[in-house]
């Protein structure tokens, strides 16, 4: 996610152009992912925009201009993390109408949740939108397939094959935190409730050669 975070940062600020004029920045979400209609900055863009950013991350994209096309893409979850989309529903959660952006965070009270998207007050920006309005949160998975990483890991091993590790059981909806390379007790836990997944199987919280075979399993189905 971390790649796909920078990509969406980058491009903080790009904005609409009032009148006949139009933001080639824009323009471009669109005619780069092969979205049709958007032929002016003022034509509904946010799905466009995450479509963009998926594309330049290497992850799932929806291929639509619609924001609600984006239920259909990915994991649902329920315990977002920065990265992870978020849905939102536009007039009444009945419509077709939506908003999908990038969810960042969920403000202190609880009320409103953060996220950077494109065509938020116009333009790519970090806006907040009531809690009550969020449709669904989803996880996007690489848009190849993902490898399970190479055994053996366990706690206290770090480095780029702890990420891929993590990364890949965020995929199976289990929560290991950030995706950090670090391999501490949320990742053995992790590891652990992967392993319950297969009877007869030691739940250790090792990630060695019997783990990996079943993760690999679980991630081609």
């Amino acid at each position: 996610m971390e790649k796909f975070l920078k990509f969406a940062f980058n491009e903080l600020g790009v904005e609409e152009i009032s009148g006949p004029q139009n933001n080639s920045e824009v323009l471009k979400y669109a005619r780069e992912t092969n979205i049709d209609g958007i032929t002016s900055d003022e034509i509904a863009w946010c799905s466009t925009f995450i479509n963009w950013v998926a594309m330049k991350a290497g992850l799932q994209r929806s291929g639509k201009a619609n924001a609600r096309s984006w239920l259909n893409v990915g994991l649902k979850v329920t315990d977002p993390e920065p990265g992870d989309i978020v849905i939102f529903w536009r007039e009444s959660p009945q419509s077709w109408k939506g908003h999908v952006a990038i969810f960042l965070g969920i403000s202190l009270d609880g009320s409103r949740v953060y996220c950077l998207g494109g065509n938020q007050g116009n333009r790519v920006s970090v806006s907040a939108y009531r809690l009550d309005t969020v449709l669904s949160y989803q996880r996007l998975a690489p848009s190849k397939k993902i490898a399970a990483p190479q055994p053996v890991l366990q706690n206290g091993s770090r480095g780029e094959e702890v990420v891929l590790l993590q990364d890949a059981l965020k995929l199976l909806n289990i929560n290991v935190g950030t995706s950090d390379g670090q391999f501490g007790p949320k990742t053995e836990a992790g590891i652990k409730e992967l392993q319950t997944r297969q009877p007869g199987l030691e739940i250790n919280g090792i990630y060695d050669e019997a783990t990996r075979n079943l993760l690999e399993s679980l991630l081609q189905q």
